[in-house]
């Protein structure tokens, strides 16, 4: 592998004496002869003496730090050589170079300027003066002179043009562009650099960072796999590779790249970074025990008790979550101990003492001004009390917590209002929700936000033109790709499938991230999913999966598309078994998991499966009715007729854009049936 990176500036001064002599020699050609009075030959070997000379204080300026003695005394000897031999452009050029680095960057510039005046193609004088411009550059504390940045430029890419096997300037002309935003032209200079090592982890790494930025995660990743895999990786193109799958959401991957590093990494960084991103990926043992370890190396660090006690809790350990939080608890009595010990009862089901815990706690700790540090950490503890009232079905309490976080937070006020109005939709109290809606629109005129959450709203209320109209009135609402997007989900809910397959070719067009343009596939697979077109649908979902194999999404709805049409039932299974162990709490992938093992005539596991998602849903119509699918297989007929009240109940209550008149008349009619069982089985 090439460790090779290139810098601004190159370490000037030989590491001997003896290195200097044939750098000069090799400029000379042929010496000349022998004159009469030895004049030619003479000259020559002054300039070769006093070139070796400067060479040689050089290297004593650079060993004492830049000592003035030394630094005088290495000018004056580059000064005699080029007098002596102003033909050989070296030393000329190795002068303007000491001058940059002994702080003498006038001087440096006026003698790179006469050398290009006497060669306009000497490219180590323009890379002197390339490099004088990049140094006052500062990007990363947002000090850009656009003046020095565009000289930088001009003359690094005179002497790419002059030598165009030149790795150094194509690498900081690479560089240089992304600074001056040039996405374009930094992606060719970096492809040029690789064009002549394909091993230059430099400019891999900088067109992986280039390509990162475009949302193009899976060619960054492709540019970096070769070279994370080699032994001798470098621990930082290792550590952005790790970095890359996080950004595109793969933690299952990075979450192995880190446990690459940790033998190589210092600290407990890496560590931390491998634990979280197990966690991510749902691998709940591998993280119980990475975690475990991480909290023996830091004994005195609650944070960590806290994150495994959660692990356990996650396992529906709660013995061994509550043991966990005791250790923490000996070790401190924090805010962030009982709060996890509130969240902790809520997830056993008590729901009532998680919602007390908290409350004394915002009691407790309540001031009239807040330091913006205990402003964040008193933020954290209302939206885990928002969360758990809406667990327990407290609404309106949910809403008067995400108001005070506004109140807390004026800046993030909008963000909260829209909580407020989906946790009020998905309520079902609509009339709530549109007031809060409206209410919203007007506070906080101009916000995009706000006014899509609105538009959506509508939708759902089955005011489908309104909600289109809106979403067209939005600012650049013609060359926004979220917009076009959100008017074919308006379609969508409207029953509109053709119109919304149209509004995703125009949405397709302006697609210019990965992301966006698998989005717009996905939702094509949906619609020919309502359309009953299986095969293009199928097609739609399978090129998602090809692009990203973990898309839980994906997984789940072609295995559902499959259990419920009810063919290639193993392969359903698979999907949706897949689809769950990435998101194990996801209610919708439990659903579909307990209906494909229906299908496979696996009740009691369905049946489990089904309560499971039932507990994290709470209200589905859907789930209702596949329970009962289930429950009446299983000869229960009480039960099944219970289970299809709940699911008529919910239908009836939907919003406007969820109603389904021929679905409700199904399930009416299937819950006769078993009203009809139950009371054939009571008079036998």
């Amino acid at each position: 592998m090439n460790g090779r990176t290139h810098t601004a500036f190159v370490i000037f001064g030989l590491a001997c004496f003896s290195a200097a002599i044939p750098a000069y020699s090799q400029t000379q050609g042929t010496a000349p002869a022998q004159t009469a009075t030895g004049t030619a030959a003479g000259g020559t070997s002054d300039a070769y003496y006093n070139y070796a000379m400067a060479h040689l204080y050089a290297e004593e300026a650079a060993k004492f730090g830049g000592r003035a003695e030394y630094v005088n005394k290495a000018i004056d000897f580059y000064k005699k050589a080029m007098a002596l031999d102003p033909s050989a452009a070296v030393i000329g050029e190795e002068l303007a170079e000491f001058y940059l680095r002994s702080g003498n960057a006038e001087k440096a510039v006026t003698l790179a300027n006469d050398l290009i005046k006497t060669n306009p193609n000497n490219a180590s004088a323009h890379k002197i003066l390339a490099r004088m411009y990049a140094a006052q550059l500062d990007p990363e504390q947002g000090k850009v002179d656009e003046s020095a940045l565009r000289n930088a430029i001009e003359h690094y890419q005179r002497a790419a043009d002059i030598d165009p096997k030149d790795a150094e300037s194509l690498s900081s002309l690479a560089h240089l562009y992304r600074v001056a935003k040039n996405d374009a032209a930094a992606e060719k200079a970096f492809k040029a650099v690789i064009a002549l090592d394909n091993s230059d982890d430099d400019a891999l790494t900088g067109l992986a960072e280039l390509y990162a930025g475009r949302g193009d995660f899976a060619a960054a990743i492709a540019l970096l796999e070769p070279l994370a895999a080699d032994e001798d990786a470098e621990p930082n193109t290792i550590q952005i590779l790790a970095e890359l799958y996080e950004d595109s959401r793969d933690f299952g991957k990075a979450a192995d790249i880190w446990k690459r590093l940790l033998p190589r990494a210092n600290g407990l960084q890496v560590r931390k970074k491998y634990c979280e991103d197990l966690v991510k990926a749902n691998r709940t043992d591998e993280a119980i025990t990475a975690w475990t370890e991480l909290a023996a190396a830091e004994p005195k660090n609650v944070d960590d008790l806290i994150e495994l006690s959660d692990l356990w809790s996650t396992k529906h350990n709660f013995a061994k979550a509550h043991e966990t939080l005791a250790k923490a608890k000996a070790i401190e009595n924090s805010i962030g101990v009982r709060m996890a010990e509130a969240e902790l009862m809520d997830a056993e089901g008590k729901n009532a003492d998680g919602i007390a815990a908290v409350e004394a706690i915002l009691r407790e700790t309540k001031k009239p001004v807040y330091t913006d540090a205990q402003r964040m950490e008193r933020i954290g503890m209302l939206r885990s009390l928002a969360s758990m009232q809406k667990n327990g079905e407290k609404i309106q309490e949910a809403v008067a917590s995400y108001r005070t976080i506004a109140d807390l937070d004026p800046q993030t006020a909008s963000i909260w209002e829209r909580q407020v109005i989906e946790l009020l939709a998905e309520a079902k109290d609509f009339k709530g929700a549109r007031a809060a809606a409206d209410a919203a629109l007007k506070k906080y005129t101009g916000d995009k936000d706000i006014q899509a959450e609105h538009a959506s709203l509508l939708a759902t209320l089955g005011e489908y033109d309104k909600a289109i109209a809106e979403l067209k009135a939005l600012p650049n609402a013609d060359k926004d790709v979220q917009v076009f997007i959100s008017v074919a989900e308006v379609q969508e809910k409207a029953k509109r499938y053709k119109d919304a397959l149209a509004t995703l070719d125009s949405a397709n067009m302006l697609a210019n991230t990965p992301p966006q343009k698998q989005a717009i596939v996905f939702m094509r697979g949906a619609l020919y999913e309502h359309q009953k077109e299986y095969d293009q649908a199928e097609n739609a979902f399978r090129s998602v999966l090809k692009l990203d194999p973990d898309n839980a999404g994906a997984l789940n709805y072609l295995g559902y598309m499959l259990a419920d049409r009810n063919v290639r039932l193993d392969e359903a299974q698979q999907l949706i078994s897949k689809a769950v162990d990435l998101e194990p709490d996801n209610g919708a992938y439990l659903d579909s998991l307990g209906w494909v093992h229906y299908r496979q005539n696996r009740l009691d596991q369905a049946a489990d499966e089904l309560r499971h998602a039932l507990d994290k849903i709470k209200k589905d119509p859907t789930v209702h009715d596949h329970m009962a699918e289930v429950l009446f297989k299983q000869g229960k007929f009480k039960e099944a007729a219970a289970e299809w009240e709940l699911s008529v109940s919910e239908m009836k209550t939907a919003s406007p854009s969820e109603m389904d008149a021929a679905e409700l008349k199904r399930i009416s009619q299937r819950l006769e049936d078993a009203k009809a069982k139950v009371g054939s089985k009571a008079q036998k």
